[in-house]
């Protein structure tokens, strides 16, 4: 299983950006899939979820009402657009497939990491 990520960049507070993370070896449609991030110094942070049972997402604190994940089960890819960015979103951005149907917010829950795609939010 290999996941791209990508899509990451500097931008403005208040600027969007639209993460995207394409799978080989295991299809979008079968496991869980998730978006975590990490800031210099900083734990392993949950972003976002998408279950693979009824599709059912859910999302970070820090995130909800900015953030949204999506997944196109046709081009094995997933997504994470992000709106209203801020400063504290700064972080490298990892896209990860679940050993479950059900999204969860663990880290350990999650068997299969992309390689990161950087995102600063800055004036």
């Amino acid at each position: 299983v290999q996941l791209q990520a990508s899509g990451g960049g500097f931008v403005q507070p208040g600027g969007s950006l639209r993460l995207s993370c394409v799978a080989s070896g295991r299809t979008v449609s079968t496991y869980a899939m998730g978006w975590f991030r990490q800031a210099p110094g900083k734990e392993r942070e949950f972003v976002a979820g998408i279950s693979k049972r009824g599709g059912s997402t859910f999302y970070g604190d820090s995130v909800k009402g900015r953030f949204t994940i999506s997944s196109d089960n046709a081009k094995m890819t997933l997504y994470l657009q992000m709106n209203s960015l801020k400063p504290e979103d700064t972080a490298v951005y990892f896209c990860a497939t679940s050993t479950y149907m059900d999204a969860t917010t663990r880290a350990p829950d999650y068997d299969y990491w992309g390689q990161g795609t950087q995102v600063t939010v800055s004036s």
